[in-house]
């Protein structure tokens, strides 16, 4: 009797996402991909389980018609790791399953690719002697693969012609065949000689304490922004190599992995695998295929990174660990320091966690043991960490001074191009300006699909949603009123290079957002310029604030510091106070001093008393007992169900009902006090892609509830689409 294979197939559907069960074929076993017959159609599956038997009656069972690979694509660890998130964020298993594999080897949608290679099929005396003596293309093809052994079939034909290879073929003095072409990402990154390192006593403190843990535990590694960090990661990665256990390194931002890759190149040369978004869909596919075989050990990228397909996993390090873009927030929510602890824990390896600014409930598992904590207080080069001047904005407009720079900052931009030195300059939104306004009757231009108003970008005479990235024709007349009286909004990168342009002419200036960095060479050729100092300031996002070493930089320029201080959400005095410190943290690295300069309107606000004197600790203790008080996170979990449709009052509706089931569950008077919070609404922005958004948030103290309230959403015949997040990042 035929083995039955149970199967998932690969539809996104809440009616499809169940086991199916089919007759099992030869070579397929558990974790194969197949394709299998489902209705009236062949569908691609996943092979999780096999059983010696089915409940479904033997004629009603079909065969699986054939495995689609010919290796297994996903492992035990994985098909672990699925369960584990269906439980833990209420995915469908398809969604899962689908962040372990490359999206474009769904349907075959890409494959390897291969190249024909020719070379000699016999010694080369032997061969000249059968051609003919007036051959002289054969002679030369046969001397140029005797100089070099081999060769690319389509450059052997254009070097020389394509009749005398086919000859030499014909006459089996040469051969070809077919290899594996692979597409390697970033080959314009040059390896580069590694240079004699010897570790400063806070980094051999710290790797020999993270080398020293023998079974899984996590390390919270605080050093100050230059305290050497990124070197004390590659230290336990190369003694990792030395015990042939693979490791994974996520960046938060796909700007930082250039410049992190060709550190690990230089290091572990063809090891490196790179995982992230940004790459061709035959680039990634190929990368993956490298880590799934055994031939790169050591990987690096962004969140998506965390599914690398290693084994013998024996390090896992997050760097930037405070960074919300490790939790992802679109479907298939989940957060990359859970999925981290899973894949440490199962592999019994390290996880380490580092920052200059961690965030509030890592540090907090620190302070409780719950991590091991490691500290970096001081810079590697002995300096200071940079002198930050605050200016009140309040003041510059009084005194007349209506621009985005104040004149503290201008001063300090004149004398830092003087001296020859570069400056980067921060502000958290890109784009020209905020908004257009009409003075005259108020009207805002806003998306016909997303309840946000247009962000006007100067370069391309553009307004822009920054949501679902719809695009409209600008106006400079009101289309309401027809008034020519258009306000611009808040400023945003564009005008900022703008408004230095015109200030120095003769200063190259770059600028770094998601505008200028829409290929994956973008940022390596931005950051590569500044570096070799082909310009001299550097205005970006956050995107800048990060991770980067130029060794010139003595001045960083806040241009409008309170941009994350006021937003609605319980978070925005964390990420002011370390988008400080991190941008900070980019001026005077190397032997000359950096100066900060940090424009605000709210100078006395305590989050920039703390962030003056990089004084994380004081500001942790501030934080935590506000948190505490108000009862936020780490001391409740924040659930949040977001609901959405084309139709409002299908949303409402569904709202509704789940809102009153989970009202009636919270009235057990065992349950009552474990809400600290709850209520329905609108989001924040009611509408995105033209879908109406509705809400529920919930603050618990017990963990053990999220089970419950999963099994009441389930209990709810939901017609929209809905999606649960635990301590989401943006409540927008």
């Amino acid at each position: 009797m035929s083995k039955i294979a149970e199967v998932i197939v690969d539809i996104a559907t809440s009616s499809t996402d169940k086991i199916f069960d089919y007759n099992l074929i030869d070579n397929v076993t558990v974790g194969s991909r197949v394709m299998v017959p489902f209705g009236n159609r062949k569908i691609e599956g996943y092979v999780i389980n096999i059983k010696d038997f089915s409940n479904y009656p033997e004629d009603k069972i079909k065969n699986i018609l054939y495995p689609i690979d010919d290796f297994v694509a996903i492992n035990n660890e994985m098909l672990n790791l699925m369960w584990y998130m269906q439980r833990n964020y209420h995915i469908r298993l398809v969604d899962g399953l689908r962040l372990f594999i490359p999206a474009e080897m769904r349907a075959g949608k890409v494959k390897s690719k291969y190249k024909k290679i020719i070379y000699l099929n016999c010694d080369f005396e032997t061969a000249i002697t059968k051609i003919k003596k007036n051959a002289t293309s054969q002679k030369d093809i046969l001397i140029y693969l005797n100089n070099f052994g081999k060769a690319e079939y389509t450059q052997i034909c254009n070097k020389f012609n394509n009749s005398a290879v086919n000859k030499l073929l014909d006459e089996k003095l040469i051969k070809c065949k077919s290899v594996e072409n692979k597409r390697q990402p970033y080959t314009f990154i040059k390896d580069k000689k590694v240079e004699s390192f010897t570790l400063k006593e806070s980094q051999r403190s710290a790797v020999e304490k993270i080398l020293s843990a023998k079974t899984f535990k996590t390390f919270l590694l605080h050093g100050v922004t230059g305290s050497g960090k990124t070197e004390v990661y590659i230290q336990c990665i190369s003694e990792c190599l030395k015990e042939n256990k693979t490791s994974i390194m996520l960046v938060p931002e796909i700007s930082l992995t250039p410049q992190m890759l060709e550190r690990l190149r230089s290091r572990f040369e063809d090891k490196v695998a790179i995982l992230h978004s940004g790459l061709s869909a035959g680039e990634k596919f190929d990368e993956w295929l490298r880590i799934k075989r055994g031939e790169a050990k050591v990987v690096i990228g962004a969140r998506s990174a965390i599914f690398a397909p290693v084994e013998n996993l024996g390090l896992i390090i997050i760097d930037e660990e405070h960074e919300q873009s490790y939790i992802s927030e679109n479907n298939p929510r989940y957060s990359a320091h859970d999925i981290a602890e899973f894949r440490a824990k199962y592999n019994d390896a390290i996880l380490v966690k580092g920052s200059a600014t961690p965030s509030i409930e890592s540090y907090n598992k620190a302070k409780s043991g719950e991590y091991e904590l490691l500290t970096m207080n001081e810079r590697i080069n002995k300096k200071p960490l940079p002198e930050i001047e605050i200016v009140n904005m309040c003041e510059e407009f009084i005194a007349g001074n209506k621009s985005a720079f104040s004149r503290s900052l201008l001063s300090a931009i004149d004398d830092c191009i003087k001296e020859g030195n570069q400056a980067m300059l921060f502000i958290n939104r890109r784009g020209f300006s905020s908004f257009l306004m009409c003075r005259s009757c108020g009207f805002i231009a806003k998306c016909d699909d997303c309840d946000v108003s247009l962000v006007y970008h100067k370069e391309d005479n553009t307004l822009k949603c920054h949501y679902c990235g719809n695009r409209y024709t600008s106006f400079t007349k009101c289309p309401k009123c027809g008034s020519e009286s258009i306000r611009l909004g808040s400023a945003g990168t564009e005008k900022i290079v703008n408004d230095l342009k015109e200030l120095y002419p003769n200063i190259k200036v770059l600028r770094m957002d998601n505008d200028t960095t829409r290929t994956k060479e973008s940022h390596f050729k931005i950051l590569s310029d500044f570096k070799n100092k082909n310009a001299q300031i550097l205005v970006g996002t956050q995107m800048i604030a990060k991770g980067h070493d130029f060794p010139d930089v003595t001045l960083v320029g806040i241009i409008d510091a309170d941009l994350s201080l006021y937003q609605t959400d319980f978070r925005s005095n964390e990420r002011t106070f370390q988008l400080i410190t991190q941008v900070a943290g980019r001026a005077g690295r190397d032997k000359k001093p950096g100066k900060v300069i940090l424009q605000t309107y709210a100078p006395r606000h305590y989050v920039y008393r703390f962030a003056l004197n990089y004084d994380y600790l004081g500001f942790f203790a501030k934080e935590l007992n506000i948190r505490q008080v108000t009862k936020f996170p780490p001391f409740t979990e924040i659930i949040r169900i977001l609901i959405r449709d084309d139709d409002e009052q299908l949303v409402l509706n569904t709202t509704k009902e789940i809102t009153l089931k989970l009202r009636q569950f919270m009235e057990n008077d065992d349950i009552k006090d474990k809400f600290a919070y709850f209520q329905a609404m609108k989001s924040p922005v009611k509408k995105i892609n033209g879908k109406i958004r509705y809400q529920i948030l919930m603050r618990i103290k017990d963990h053990s509830l999220i089970e419950k309230i999963y099994e009441i959403i389930d209990s709810v015949n939901v017609k929209c689409e809905l999606f649960v997040e635990i301590n989401p990042q943006n409540l927008t």
